[in-house]
């Protein structure tokens, strides 16, 4: 190969690159032929020639080539917290009022589920008011009386009931509120409330004991 590029340097004006690999790596390139330097085995040019000669660098066939790899350091994004929105003390307050009735509404309707009767004394509130009436479609205090303890399976006289009955002091839901020395009856359906046939304008609704007068209580029970 050394033969072929010395035939050919004439014609490309001395420059030649050759590459061997018999016992390792040679790189030549054009130098000016003035400077070479046989004894070093590797040639420079002068600061003077105008001729070229070849600079031949050699290297081991074990020779390896590393590039130095860049430390790529990360970081993490910011864990963002999600804030809490804070009630108002006036939220809170209407919050705490409208679970305090709702609370005591769901006493009234537990303490009537306790009974049948109460239960039923319920289905009857908002139908009309009607003097001498005993059924949903018009009855007066005394006929609705007997109208819910009918449906529950017992017979009382339909005016005076309570005189069939015992009196009580500790009034359960279902019990009769004899009222105003037996001008009026109800229901009681417990916490202070009773079910009862008002009149023509008001008709079958829920109301306290106290709010009609003075009252007494009797009962089935044993």
């Amino acid at each position: 190969m050394s033969k072929a590029v010395s035939a050919n340097a004439g014609t490309v004006g001395r420059q030649a690159a050759v590459i061997a690999a018999a016992s390792g790596l040679i790189l030549s390139m054009g130098l000016p032929a003035n400077a070479a330097d046989s004894t070093a085995g590797v040639s420079a040019s002068t600061e003077s020639g105008s001729a070229q000669t070849a600079l031949a660098v050699t290297a081991a066939p074990t020779a390896t080539v590393s590039f130095e790899r860049p430390v790529i350091r990360t970081t993490p994004a910011p864990k963002v917290e999600r804030v809490r929105a804070q009630s108002t003390a006036s939220e809170t307050g209407a919050q705490g009022a409208t679970e305090a009735a709702a609370s005591k509404l769901a006493d009234t309707v537990s303490s009537a589920a306790a009974s049948g009767l109460a239960a039923l004394a319920y289905t009857g509130i908002g139908n009309p008011y009607l003097w001498g009436g005993t059924t949903p479609n018009g009855w007066d205090c005394s006929g609705f009386t007997q109208w819910v303890y009918a449906q529950a399976g017992i017979s009382i006289p339909r005016t005076n009931a309570w005189t069939a009955m015992r009196p009580t002091a500790t009034p359960a839901p279902g019990d009769l509120v004899m009222q105003n020395g037996g001008a009026h009856v109800g229901i009681y359906v417990g916490n202070g409330m009773m079910i009862s046939a008002l009149n023509p304008s008001q008709g079958t609704l829920l109301h306290s004991v106290a709010s009609t007068g003075s009252g007494s209580f009797f009962t089935l029970a044993p």
